[in-house]
């Protein structure tokens, strides 16, 4: 039997989505504010290593102002989410809060069996 998400039933017809799905979107979520921060900095890294290695004053600058732009991207990625959430929640206009309900229960699965409205 499937175990459905009683809180994003009034978006999706009444019938809820799988508690598995939640789970999946949920570790997608996760990953992509972890793993695509730390590949920008890594590479950040190699960019001015690299720079570095050349000992061109040029090259050096434009290594420093890479690895700055990416850290921004970094940090802009692993909080893209709760900015995101904020935006909605100032802007969504959804007054009785069922719609952000729906979204912080995806977003808050910790494990698939915590995945299930409230």
């Amino acid at each position: 039997m499937i175990n459905f998400l009683d809180v994003c039933g009034t978006y999706l017809g009444g019938a809820g989505i799988p508690s598995n799905l939640a789970y999946i979107i949920y570790l997608i979520v996760r990953l992509i504010q972890v793993v695509v921060p730390i590949l920008l900095i890594v590479w950040g890294m190699l960019d001015l290593g690299k720079a570095v290695m050349a000992q061109k004053e040029d090259e050096i600058k434009k290594g420093q102002q890479t690895f700055v732009k990416r850290l921004i991207a970094a940090a802009i990625v692993f909080f893209v989410v709760s900015i995101v959430k904020l935006l909605v929640g100032l802007v969504g206009g959804d007054s009785d809060g069922t719609m952000m309900s729906c979204v912080q229960a995806i977003l808050d699965c910790s494990d698939a069996s915590s995945c299930s409205g409230g």
